[in-house]
């Protein structure tokens, strides 16, 4: 799965694995309609292992992570969804350099329904991994992935769970049952989102000390979630031109309709310095489900996947207005294997992006020309490739475009296939 794609459960029972190469502590919580838990009560941990139709196992994936197991037909009725979570054990670890994983499988035969690596992870030390959660009457899973930097406790917080912070401590911190009287007064709560609309949690709720911590106590001022781990607030098409930063995402829907006809990816940039000539090439890479590369089109193979992708051809110098090289991509042609398209940029002469100036990419409606998304790259980095954008395949049929921004040192295509399958 990729960061914000979902897939129905056919199974009642689901256990989520969350493994890593170091020790992991992992929780689910029990939200309502709210973002809220309705006592400490939903919050289930090592401490804590049972909850109303959810339950924590220890060491059960391998001894390097925990396993949350929701039996859906338990759930109480007014719980909308369970986020399965993740921190570090290590105290000021991150997860930098880390690639936890979470894997869901039907709980009574073993058998895996999805996996899923958050991509990119850099100063996080907390994560929400994945989330099971209701629509329609069914159940279905949905791949997040997104980091918080002040731990388990950020989390815990901004679902509701109270946390203590001992004045003075005298011994290893001892985590009791959680306490009912979790919910701290915060903000009125926002209105709920659509069930397939992901979108971080709101609110900033301040920690209230009960009688028992319901976890290890949190560390004073700790700093706010890290800003573009998951980008959220997703927009659609229906008010017209989008204009993305790094790390927004818009869904490719119009009027209720996801937009399946083909569109066009252009490409643009001009020289930092007068007079002098700059030689990019643009490029889309297809991927998988599991992110392995389908195909590549760039100016040395002009089309692939049977006509889906075809590619205008290389441009020289990235003179003149307008865009310089234009994919066109047939979203109602892709094979079903596709589920993810990377467009990047490559310096293939050798020349810095911090030559480059303006580089952008917008996507067009191929057949009446309308802009309808565009991303202006701001900043530059002294390197020779640039991952511009994605579209992602959601499991309801829609694409999703997410503005990327991301220096990489590759003069081709062949060099971003690795760096753009972490970016999925």
């Amino acid at each position: 799965m990729t960061p914000g794609s979902n897939l129905p459960l056919s199974v009642p029972r689901v256990a989520v694995d969350v493994t890593a190469p170091v020790r992991l502590d992992v929780s689910g919580l029990l939200l309502t309609a709210d973002g809220k838990v309705r006592s400490d009560d939903d919050f289930v941990f090592y401490n804590q292992p049972s909850g109303p139709g959810v339950t924590h196992s220890s060491g059960t994936a391998g001894g390097s992570g925990d396993t949350i197991t929701v039996d859906t037909a338990a759930v109480p009725a007014g719980i909308e969804k369970i986020v399965v979570t993740a921190s570090l054990d290590a105290p000021g670890a991150t997860f930098a350099g880390t690639e936890p994983t979470g894997t869901v499988r039907n709980a009574d035969d073993g058998s895996v329904i999805a996996s899923f690596t958050p991509p990119q992870l850099g100063p996080e030390t907390a994560l929400v991994v994945v989330e099971i959660y209701r629509r329609n009457g069914a159940w279905k899973v949905r791949a997040v992935g997104q980091g918080y930097a002040n731990g388990l406790a950020g989390i815990a917080t901004d679902f509701g769970v109270s946390v203590e912070e001992p004045a003075a401590p005298t011994g290893p911190a001892t985590p009791s049952a959680p306490q009912a009287s979790a919910a701290p007064p915060a903000a009125p709560p926002a209105p709920p989102q659509p069930a397939d609309q992901w979108a971080p949690p709101t609110g900033a709720p301040a920690p209230v000390a009960p009688p028992q911590s319901a976890m290890p106590p949190a560390p004073p001022a700790a700093p706010a979630p890290a800003p573009g781990a998951m980008p959220g607030g997703k927009v659609n098409l229906d008010k017209g031109r989008v204009s993305l930063q790094k790390n927004q995402t818009v869904s490719l829907v119009k009027g209720g309709q996801p937009l399946l006809n083909s569109v066009q990816m252009g490409l643009g940039w001009e020289p930092a310095f007068r007079g002098k000539d700059i030689d990019l090439d643009a490029s889309v890479i297809a991927y998988g489900p599991d992110r392995k590369k389908i195909d590549n089109c760039y100016f040395g193979k002009l089309a692939i996947l049977n006509g889906a992708i075809q590619h205008s051809g290389d441009n020289l110098t990235g003179a003149g207005a307008g865009d310089d090289e234009v994919i066109t991509v047939h979203l109602g042609g892709l094979p079903p294997q596709v589920t993810g398209l990377v467009f990047t940029v490559n310096s293939f002469s050798g020349q810095k992006f911090s030559d480059v100036a303006k580089a952008y990419c917008r996507l067009l409606d191929a057949q009446t020309g309308e802009e309808l998304v565009r991303f202006d790259l701001t900043g530059s980095e002294p390197r020779t490739g640039v991952l511009m954008a994605k579209l992602i395949r959601q499991f309801t049929g829609e694409w999703e475009m997410t503005a990327l921004g991301e220096f990489v040192d590759s003069r081709t295509v062949r060099g971003m296939v690795k760096p753009a399958a972490q970016a999925l």
